[in-house]
């Protein structure tokens, strides 16, 4: 796992980088803010970018929306000092796959690495009671707009396959393989399936599939 560090204080960042390579992993560059960080990610294509929330000029928020438009595949993991909702939110909506608190011991940041490399998410203890109660907020939202629009299951096998797939953690990338179709048809498939469903990103999706019981089972149709 290739991994950029994106924190503006060098002194943390160079503890960070001490402690992963010392356990093996892979620290292919380091930023001081979100317009570095957006370079340094199209240059050296890590797997998980650690970003800090509070940073000048650029803010890890603004950063991460910024690469995973570019990068959706890139895993990017918030770092922050503070337990707060409102970021915590943001963060999942601009994308990110995790929410790790700085105070978190070694021990508990390696342990969410080695989650992540298993594709799981990486939250910081005593989140995840609050984001199972955003997605349960998001899917409320998401089935009063399916109620108004009555569009909500106007899906085709294909979007439902690919709508399981991606509930289930996969890329687009793993997508395609596993459907036999191009990258390219699974990001213009999945741009159908936000417009069909009246949603905004991949958290939502994912939300709205949970609801629906699409996260554990794969439709076998095609299109």
């Amino acid at each position: 796992m290739k991994i950029l560090l994106v924190d503006d204080h060098t002194l943390f960042r160079e503890a960070l980088q001490t402690l992963l390579t010392l356990h093996n992993y892979l620290v292919v560059g380091t930023a001081g803010d979100g317009f570095e960080a957006l370079e340094k990610a199209r240059r050296l294509h890590p797997d998980l970018i650690l970003m800090d929330i509070d940073m000048p000029i650029c803010d890890g928020l603004t950063a991460t929306r910024l690469i995973k438009a570019e990068m959706p595949d890139v895993k990017i993991v918030m770092l922050t000092v503070a337990q707060q909702d409102e970021s915590l939110f943001e963060s999942l909506k601009s994308g990110a796959s995790g929410y790790l608190l700085k105070s978190s011991r070694a021990n508990q940041l390696l342990w969410h690495l080695s989650q992540i490399t298993e594709g799981q998410a990486a939250l910081s203890p005593g989140l995840a009671d609050k984001i199972l109660e955003e997605f349960a907020r998001m899917s409320r939202q998401i089935e009063t707009n399916s109620a108004r629009s009555g569009e909500a299951a106007d899906l085709t096998p294909r979007q439902r396959e690919i709508l399981t797939l991606i509930a289930q953690g996969m890329t687009y990338e793993n997508v395609g393989k596993t459907l036999a179709l191009t990258e390219r048809t699974v990001r213009y498939h999945m741009t159908e399936i936000l417009q069909r469903l009246h949603l905004e990103n991949r958290a939502q999706v994912i939300a709205y599939a949970a609801r629906m019981g699409l996260a554990g089972k794969q439709n076998k149709d095609s299109e």
